[in-house]
């Protein structure tokens, strides 16, 4: 009976090991966006450079398609995830308890970085005859699904210009993965999207229909972006899209990504570490992030106080005293 003694004893340490080890790892969930927008990238992006190091930091990152913005400011209040990708307005309105949060700030809502621009685009078919914002009253369009920045936004922009839904024939509250179909079906007249260029929800729009993106500007515009820190005035380069050889005129926030303070100090120092000391490749997973700078990705549109686990990595690097 003596010879099944090591055998019952390593059985007995693989059972009792199994569990101390899987305590060792740490999973994190990063809220992103639809799959065809560029916030999807940004999570995926950070869980890619994250996850290569998980044998060492004990961090395994997982970065769903979520609703956007809001859902995902909600979500890390609540705990259902640990960071996300949050338009600059968006941050600024849930820390402040301004806008949909006002009652409800999020006091804990913490920045670690801000990402790439995002001018509010909007496309309309070109047999629509929208040539400026104004023009899509009457028509039918996509304002974006509940939850969104996206959506948030438009209803600024419509506030901002005396217009109000019920200024349109249709307003569809379809998510961006839908709205080109749509659009490209002549199921809407126009859609909107408040999104990093190049954008494959755009592309998809201007090729598969002659479609044109509207300029977004004038008087209103113009005092909308001096009332807010937040905003400022967007060119989107003409030649990035089918059919749209001109400079469209809009503005826009930026793309930030948050967390709460409820977060270990470590965890984040280690998720920032990821990305920052893997730059390079960072700035090459997408064309948005091709002129990033450290310098402005942790000043530009962070009106939340920092994590202090993103404010110990800075320091170290010598960006914040």
């Amino acid at each position: 009976m003596s010879h099944l003694k090591p055998v019952l004893l390593s059985t007995a340490f693989a059972l009792c090991a199994t569990p101390l080890m899987a305590q060792q790892e740490q999973f994190i969930t990063i809220g992103t966006g639809g799959q065809t927008g560029v916030y999807y990238v940004v999570g995926q992006s950070i869980c890619r450079l994250v996850n290569r190091d998980t044998a060492t930091t004990g961090l395994r990152c997982t970065a769903p398609a979520t609703g956007g913005s809001i859902d995902n400011i909600n979500q890390i209040k609540s705990g259902g995830m640990t960071m996300g990708v949050a338009q600059s307005d968006w941050q600024f309105h849930a820390y402040n308890g301004s806008s949909d949060y006002e009652g409800d700030a999020f006091e804990d809502l913490r920045a670690v970085f801000a990402v790439h621009p995002e001018p509010f685009t909007v496309v309309a078919r070109a047999d629509s005859g929208v040539e400026t914002f104004t023009d899509l009253s009457g028509k039918r369009v996509n304002v974006g699904n509940p939850g969104s920045g996206s959506r948030g936004t438009f209803e600024v922009v419509l506030e901002a210009m005396g217009m109000s839904m019920s200024d349109f024939a249709l307003s569809s509250e379809l998510r961006p993965a839908e709205q080109s179909a749509a659009l490209g079906d002549n199921q809407v007249d126009a859609i909107s999207y408040t999104v990093g260029h190049p954008n494959g929800s755009i592309q998809e729009a201007t090729s598969t229909v002659d479609a044109r993106l509207v300029d977004v500007s004038g008087p209103e515009i113009d005092a909308l972006v001096e009332a807010n820190p937040f905003y400022s005035k967007v060119t989107i380069p003409g030649g990035m899209y089918a059919g749209n050889d001109e400079d469209t005129e809009t503005f826009g926030v930026k793309a930030t990504f948050v967390t709460s303070a409820a977060i270990p100090e470590e965890t984040v120092y280690q998720v920032v570490k990821a990305v920052f000391d893997n730059f390079d490749r960072f700035k090459g997973l997408h064309p948005a992030f091709a002129t990033l700078t450290p310098e402005e990705m942790i000043a530009d549109g962070n009106s939340a106080p920092l994590h202090p686990g993103a404010e110990r990595y800075y320091r170290e690097q010598g960006w914040i005293e």
